[in-house]
């Protein structure tokens, strides 16, 4: 993915040296209207109209604005760059095909612990291309038995991140907090004199506790409990401590998952909202009663 990521931005690079701004004019160059007009200029087309005319209906750009994108100067030497990143381009995609199909292959061998036919439906979710050419969220319930898609912000290339990285059965850990600690997302308290001095996380080179990050960082604008999980720990902690906390939230769901094989418990933002409203006015009463009392 990463050498795929690389030729995305040579082939942007070449259109710019050459004056052509279509990145302004479509958010994604390798989508379906980007890779129509870069594969017609390698063949010889240069009409900016003619180019403009492949545009999708989903494209908010309208021609006229595709137009002026692609007025720049065509010079031999950036064509011939375009040309080899996108023939690159095209075999990185043919070669993530084939290791998709590898990975199916395997995870076909694992021996089944559930039915693929009792998974519900996946929630809504936003496309994206580099998703798996297979159904790999059917693959990981028929593995495992539970669904990790269910918890909010987790998708299926962070659950197999976590299979992957942990292995399909996390018995060999002892609670969710001994979980959590091997990922270095709890506290690891430096005690010197019956002092703490730190309590900073453990620094690992884990992908599994990469992917709970990225994870945790999605849930800002979440409208779920850990949404509102994660925007009441910013609120207090800022930025990073919220991302680890939300991140040590995941991995505890994770695990409990794991464990008791069955559907987590999931709570809406608005449960959550009334329980932060009933523990502010609890506090708020106390600290009039102490007032009132001193």
């Amino acid at each position: 993915m990463e050498s795929l990521s690389r030729q995305t931005l040579l082939m942007q690079k070449s259109l710019e040296q050459m004056n052509l701004q279509l990145h302004k004019a479509i958010s994604d160059i390798t989508g379906v209207t980007g890779m129509s007009i870069l594969r017609a200029i390698v063949v010889g087309e240069r009409d900016p109209k003619v180019l403009a005319a492949m545009r999708q209906p989903g494209i908010k750009s309208t021609e006229e604005e595709i137009v002026k994108a692609l007025t720049g100067d065509w010079r031999e030497e950036h064509i011939f760059a375009l040309t080899q990143a996108l023939s690159l381009y095209d075999i990185y995609r043919e070669k993530i095909a084939e290791c998709d199909a590898k990975i199916e292959e395997y995870l076909q061998r694992f021996e089944s612990k559930a039915d693929p036919n009792d998974l519900p439906p996946a929630r809504p979710a936003s496309r994206y291309k580099n998703r798996p050419t297979f159904d790999l969220r059917g693959h990981l319930y028929r593995l495992t038995g539970v669904d990790l898609t269910a918890i909010d912000g987790i998708d299926v290339m962070t659950a197999q991140t976590i299979f992957s990285e942990c292995g399909l059965d996390l018995s060999a850990f002892a609670s969710e907090k001994e979980f959590a600690s091997w990922l270095g997302l709890s506290p690891h308290n430096k005690i010197t004199g019956g002092k703490v001095k730190s309590t900073r996380t453990r620094r690992v080179n884990n992908r599994a506790a990469v992917a709970l990050r990225i994870a945790a960082q999605t849930l800002h604008a979440s409208k779920s409990a850990l949404g509102v999980f994660y925007r009441r720990m910013q609120a207090r902690l800022g930025p990073a401590k919220a991302i680890t906390a939300t991140a040590h939230k995941l991995a505890c769901l994770i695990f409990r998952m794991s464990d008791t094989v069955r559907p987590t418990w999931i709570r809406g933002s608005n449960d959550t909202n009334s329980n932060t409203r009933r523990g502010s006015l609890r506090t708020s009463n106390a600290r009039q009663h102490r007032s009132a009392t001193a």
